[in-house]
C-alpha cells in the first residue's frame, strides 16, 4: 500500500491523529501508528509507505518518507524546505522509486530512499512525469542538493 494521508483516510478509513488539512505539521509517529493499524487489519499488505510532506508555502515544503516492511519502519533522509516547482507527480515518482528500490536491491531502506529522492526531484521539475535519471536520484540519496543537474 503506497499512499498519502488522504489515500489512507479516503480509501481505507484510517486517520492520522493530529494531522491537519493544511499539512502544516507532520508527526511521523502518528503516521507510523496509522500504518501499523492498516497492516494489522489488512494482513496481505507486505509493504506500506507514505510520503511526509509539511507545507510551508506553495513553493516550499519539507519532504521525506516512511516505509513499513517485515514488521519494521524505514525512514528516508529528510529534504527540508524543498523548493517546489510543480508538486503534481511527486507521489507517483515516490511510488516508482520505491518499486525500483525493491526490484533492483530487494532492500526496504534503499526502496524508501529511492522513492523519497525521486519524488523530491520530480517536485522540482515541471509536469507530472519525472525526467530525472538514475544518476540524479542516486546523487540525491548520497546527500546531493535537490537541484537537477543537466
Amino acid at each position: 500500500m503506497i499512499g498519502n494521508e488522504e489515500d489512507f483516510t479516503a480509501s481505507l478509513g484510517f486517520e492520522v491523529k493530529g494531522a491537519d488539512h493544511n499539512l502544516s505539521h507532520i508527526e511521523t509517529e502518528a503516521f507510523k501508528q496509522m500504518i501499523e493499524t492498516a497492516v494489522k487489519e489488512f494482513k496481505n499488505f507486505k509493504v506500506a509507505a507514505t510520503t511526509l510532506r509539511r507545507v510551508i508555502t506553495a513553493t516550499k515544503n519539507d519532504w521525506s518518507a516512511i516505509l513499513w516492511h517485515a514488521g519494521q519502519f524505514h525512514e528516508s533522509r529528510k529534504y527540508p524546505e524543498l523548493e517546489i516547482l510543480d508538486r503534481v507527480g511527486g507521489g507517483d515518482s515516490f511510488a516508482s522509486g520505491v518499486q525500483f528500490g525493491f526490484m533492483q536491491f530487494n532492500d526496504a531502506q534503499k526502496a524508501v530512499e529511492y522513492g523519497a529522492a525521486h519524488g523530491a526531484l520530480a517536485s522540482t521539475t515541471p509536469g507530472d512525469t519525472s525526467m530525472v535519471t538514475r544518476k540524479e536520484v542516486e546523487k540525491q540519496i548520497s546527500g546531493g542538493g535537490a537541484r537537477v543537474v543537466r
